[in-house]
């Protein structure tokens, strides 16, 4: 035991002390916090140019619908030829050309440019045709569209959880599903990037042959827990500084910005809403956001959440260990990877179908199964999760973790000490059937 201590303390101290832990620790949350400045600042930005819409309306009623904005306007031609008015396009240094037929029923509007036309103006220019007939249809109809406007009401729907105990509590399908997805995402990055420092710390002691000092002093398989509990350490010891650090940052850009009630209160006084219309979005902000975050199962989240990283990553870097033992090089690994990546990379696929229905069969069965489970279940916890699946589910988990480690130990033992060969899946078999 105090030889698998001592591996694990030398695998933590060496990467821990490197220039490039260190830099991608310090770093990547103020990048983050960057890339994210970057796309919010981006979306705000919106072109101050004007994009003239050349309009060949052959039915004649559009004229009166089609209306300018602050970055599309329209000219209309006299319903002259559709060849004459392409050509108009270069000449007038128009935008782009919309061609409306006599009768848009059977026919499709067509939106010539000499560049693709951006995303943008197309939705503008597709509602107000789209107002202008359903406007026309209602009239023919004998429906005023005035009246349709005025009682076109808009609805918002409050979620609400019954627990246990009958207790009503405000709930968010988009909260879970946030919180669940982060959760998920997180420990298949990490299975993925820790998983895989595993497989090369053996590859390059294997070929340094450094570990066949090592062996000399230790059993095989405490190397390789030791390796694989080392690394681990390497991960919370990160995981834990970027949630260190990103609440630093947090704070910091809220004494940057000042008092949140402050703003809100400037924002909402700069629309000139009324202090009741105030009243109402405070709670709403407080009732829809912060209310459903409050009440989702916190401890349940976090148990789990650490149990699954744990557990997640115990089993498929043993699994990169048992690669790492028996590979040469890099290179060798890509025929050996693809059956244990797979399963994680569906699990992500998977958790696409859990956002949808947290409780069909797939969502359970994946969850259940304990090559997929440390990402499935995750996205399901915060939408709530019987004990009894919980629980099956961690204790499968645990059973396969020990199954796979005492089979990687198999392959490794043998592998790590044999050099200058490629192996097959026949090879493997044999060191796992192997008993000396």
């Amino acid at each position: 035991m105090n030889k698998i201590a001592l591996i694990i303390q030398r695998e933590y101290l060496a990467r821990v002390r490197n220039k490039t832990f260190i830099i991608l620790t310090l770093l990547a949350p103020l990048l983050m916090v960057g890339f994210i400045a970057v796309i919010v600042y981006l979306s705000t930005l919106k072109s101050d140019k004007t994009q003239s819409i050349l309009v060949n309306d052959h039915s004649g009623i559009f004229k009166e619908s089609l209306t300018d904005s602050k970055t599309v306007k329209f000219s209309f031609t006299e319903n002259v030829d559709d060849e004459i008015a392409k050509k108009l396009i270069t000449e007038g240094n128009y935008y782009a050309l919309l061609i409306i037929p006599d009768t848009i029923s059977d026919k499709r509007l067509e939106l010539i440019s000499e560049n693709q036309v951006n995303i943008s103006t197309k939705l503008y220019i597709s509602k107000l045709i789209e107002k202008k007939l359903r406007y026309d249809k209602l009239q023919s109809m004998g429906v005023d569209p005035k009246v349709i406007d005025k009682v076109n009401p808009e609805v918002h729907i409050r979620t609400i959880k019954i627990n246990k105990e009958g207790k009503e509590e405000i709930s968010s399908a988009e909260a879970a599903l946030g919180i669940g997805y982060v959760s998920s995402f997180l420990i298949y990055m990490f299975i993925f990037i820790y998983g895989a420092m595993v497989m090369r710390g053996v590859i390059e002691e294997k070929t340094n042959r450094v570990v066949e000092i090592i062996i000399s002093s230790v059993k095989p398989f405490q190397l390789m827990m030791g390796k694989i509990i080392g690394v681990a350490l390497v991960a919370f010891t990160q995981l834990a500084l970027w949630i260190i650090f990103g609440v630093i940052i947090m704070f910091a850009a809220q004494s940057f910005m000042g008092d949140t009630g402050s703003v809100q209160e400037q924002v909402l006084q700069s629309q000139n809403m009324a202090p009741e219309m105030q009243e109402v979005m405070n709670n709403t902000a407080f009732n829809d956001i912060v209310a459903p975050i409050m009440n989702l199962p916190v401890f349940s989240i976090l148990f789990s959440f650490v149990f699954y990283f744990i557990g997640g990553y115990l089993l498929y870097a043993s699994l990169f260990a048992a690669i790492g033992g028996a590979v040469d090089n890099e290179t060798d690994t890509q025929q050996f990877m693809l059956p244990i990546t797979m399963p994680l990379i569906l699990s992500l696929i998977v958790a696409q179908t859990v956002m949808q229905n947290p409780e069909g069969p797939a969502a359970f069965w994946f969850s259940i199964v304990p090559l997929t489970s440390p990402v499935v279940m995750m996205m399901r916890i915060p939408y709530g999760v019987p004990a009894w699946e919980l629980i099956l589910s961690m204790a499968l988990l645990v059973l396969t973790f020990i199954g796979t480690t005492w089979l990687a130990a198999k392959i490794y033992r043998i592998g790590i000490l044999i050099y200058g060969k490629k192996f097959s899946y026949k090879d493997l078999w044999m060191w796992l059937r192997f008993k000396g």
